[in-house]
Order: structure tokens, then sequence, then C-alpha cells
């Protein structure tokens, strides 16, 4: 496994914020293609195909982290930010929609992290993106945006991004806890997740949350966010009108019960 850089940061701003990473010469950070808010003179960009990670070697084993990124629905490239410079300079990631920026250190997480194919935004050179496939058949098949998630391994800093306010919770050895699968910022592996269908008829079909919900098993930390960017997503495009995404959770379509009985429309 490739060591990290160790690099010095600070996080700026409340619910829309940006990380100012500090890199000494030679110290690199990589990040999701289209997060760079600024970076100092001094600080040269490369677009590379796959995740950055110094593991890989030679074209095939870029094509094939390429290829595992473009699974997870991210760019194919990320950009690595490397410091020509003589002295310190800074460089920084801004968060693509309001939330807030959690920094972890893999090394003290035992070097691996579990994470929602779109919360990553930056890390520390030498962090290896991977994908997480979940391996039991209902995860598989009703999962939605809990299926197929991110692996990062390293031994120093990385950013991830929770729409909405932040919990962190630390599950004890058989503790579980019930969460929607797009409230799911990150886990640490030795947390069990499963997907389980809602009970009831009723609830299911009306209750507006969907027919299925995860469930996270302790031992572990796990990070939740309060506002998924689909979410968010969904519900603008189901405002936008008769063109717009169908209500969320809702088997129901574009109009949901509200806009029956409510009048919106």
């Amino acid at each position: 496994m490739a060591q990290m850089h160790e690099v010095d940061f600070q996080i700026f701003g409340d619910d829309l914020q940006f990380v100012e990473v500090e890199l000494d010469p030679r110290e690199a950070a990589v990040a999701e293609a289209g997060t760079l808010m600024y970076m100092e003179d001094g600080i040269e960009m490369e677009t590379l195909f796959g995740d950055g990670s110094e593991k890989k070697s030679g074209f095939l084993g870029s094509l094939l982290g390429a290829g595992k990124r473009l699974l997870t629905g991210e760019s194919l490239f990320t950009t690595v930010f490397l410091n020509q410079g003589s002295g310190k300079r800074k460089v920084a990631f801004a968060a693509p929609y309001p939330g807030k920026i959690i920094p972890v250190n893999l090394k003290e997480l035992g070097g691996e992290l579990i994470a929602q194919k779109d919360s990553f935004l930056a890390a520390a050179k030498g962090v290896s993106l991977d994908i997480a496939f979940q391996k039991k058949l209902g995860t598989g098949l009703f999962g939605g945006e809990g299926f197929i998630m991110q692996r990062l391994r390293g031994d120093g800093l990385a950013f991830i991004h929770a729409g909405g306010t932040l919990r962190e919770r630390t599950l004890a050895a058989g503790e579980m806890l019930r969460v929607d699968t797009g409230c799911i910022v990150a886990f640490q592996p030795s947390v069990d997740y499963d997907i389980q269908m809602v009970s009831g008829i009723k609830t299911a079909f009306f209750g507006g949350e969907g027919l299925f919900f995860a469930t996270l098993r302790g031992p572990g930390k796990v990070w939740l966010q309060s506002l998924p960017f689909s979410r968010l997503a969904g519900r603008i495009l189901s405002a936008a009108g008769p063109g717009g995404a169908r209500e969320e959770g809702s088997v129901l379509g574009g109009v949901g019960l509200g806009s029956l009985l409510g009048g919106d429309d």
C-alpha cells in the first residue's frame, strides 16, 4: 500500500463549506474532477486516468481503476495537485452542494472506509479508490444508492462530503440502526450492511419512504446525512411540474396524494 502524503488543512464555512489543504514542497493532493476552488502559484495540476493512486502500474492498471470509477457513476479521471514550489502552497476544494465536509484519518480507522459513491471530495496523494459491491442479493437488487459504494484505502487524510446536517454514530457490537439508503455517507468495514423491506403494505406503498431501507449493525462508526443530493434533486424536479421526477418514495408517480388532496396543482 502506498504511503499517503501528510497534509495540513482547514475547513471554512458553515453549510456551504470548502477545505483548504496546505502542501509542503513535493506534496500532493488528489481530488474529484470539478471540485477545485483555487490554488496558489507553484501548484501544478495533472489529470490522471483512474484514481491517481500509486499502486496501479501500466496502462492496464489505470484502465481497471478508471473502469471501476465508471461503475460508481464518477468521472473516469481524477486530478492531482502537486506543490512544485520551494515553500508551502495552498489548494482549496469546494463541496458540490450544502452540507458538511468530514476529515477522516484512514490510519485511525484501520486503513479503510466504505463511502457513498458520490461523497468523496479529496484526499492526500496515495489514496486508493475502489468499488465495494454489497455481497447480499437483497442489497444488490434493492439497495438503490447503497448498492455500489466506494472503498477508500490508505493511511492518511481523506475528505468526504455529507449533505445537510451530519450525524456521526458509533455502534456497539450487535447494535442496529435502520437508515434510508440515501442518508448513508460512510461506515467502517466492520459494520454489517444489509437491506430490509418495509413491513406493512400501506406503509410500503403510501409511506413516502420507499419499499426498502438499510440496516447497519455494529461494531463500528457510521456517518449519516440529513439531505442526500438525490432527495434534493428529486424534490426540485418534482416541483418543476408534470415533466419533473416522480414524488420520492411514492409508487403513484409524479402526482402524489399530497397534490391530489391539497390542490397544489
